[in-house]
């Protein structure tokens, strides 16, 4: 029988990307799964197919806004009576700008993405977490990595926020059995990460693990179904940086 059958995952942002290719590894491991978006409907309802419309669901929200987070939630725990597994995948990648051509819209659009949506949406989503349950957040390696560039200052600065809540949240609902870790990866070759790179950039990033390669969402989407089960009831409040070797220490 697959590890995660009879569980309920909740993947935001879970129509392309890591979001959808984690969100087809938990129901291949047994899991009926939601599939959250905010445009690409379509997409979204090609999970669901995959996955089996009797085991899955496509909801639209942002995960930024307080009421879309509330009716997400609703309509997950109307549809399936709980969440088991909570992956807080959505989030904005911001690569446009150093300190002095930040503005306050861009810090406010951020964070509201990175650190807002994700803490509200496990504040909304707690009350429907069983005991033993899971938190899955996403920060990225760039946290840890000595050749940050000044483009990335806020997005680095909202994922380091992510970090903190992890390291708290584990001991609060760590009292439950409700195990809350947070997934960095490293250069992963999504759609989201080419936009806007060279491929001069790309191969220099490709560079940085020892094997010369990006990573692929599988491997990150590997590690959460991992995390998802009950395999993983002793890892709690970490941070685990999936990178090829980017970083290590």
């Amino acid at each position: 029988m697959p590890r995660l059958t009879g569980k309920v995952a909740l993947v935001t942002g879970a129509s392309r990307g890591i979001g959808r290719a984690t969100a087809l590894a938990l129901g291949k491991d047994g899991a009926n799964v939601v599939v959250n978006y905010i445009s690409s409907a379509a997409a979204a309802e090609e999970v669901v197919s995959e996955i089996g419309p009797d085991r899955s669901i496509a909801i639209k929200a942002d995960v930024s806004n307080r009421d879309d987070i509330a009716r997400l939630i609703k309509e997950t725990v109307g549809r399936f009576g709980k969440i088991d597994v909570l992956v807080l995948n959505a989030g904005l990648l911001w690569q446009k700008g150093d300190l002095m051509s930040i503005s306050e819209e861009n810090f406010d659009r951020l964070f509201a993405a990175n650190v807002r949506g994700p803490l509200f949406t496990v504040q909304e989503a707690v009350p429907h977490i069983p005991d033993g349950g899971r938190v899955l957040l996403f920060s990225s390696s760039l946290t840890a990595v000595s050749m940050i560039t000044p483009n990335y200052l806020l997005y680095t600065a909202s994922k380091g926020a992510v970090e903190q809540m992890t390291r708290v949240l584990a001991k609060d609902l760590g009292r439950r059995g409700v195990t809350v870790n947070t997934i960095a990866p490293g250069p992963i070759g999504t759609d989201a990460y080419y936009e806007g790179k060279t491929e001069q950039m790309v191969q220099m990033q490709s560079n940085l693990s020892p094997a010369g390669r990006l990573g692929k969402p599988e491997e990150v989407a590997n590690v959460v179904t991992f995390l998802a089960s009950d395999e993983s009831q002793w890892v709690n409040g970490q941070t685990v940086r999936i990178n090829g070797g980017m970083t290590v220490g």
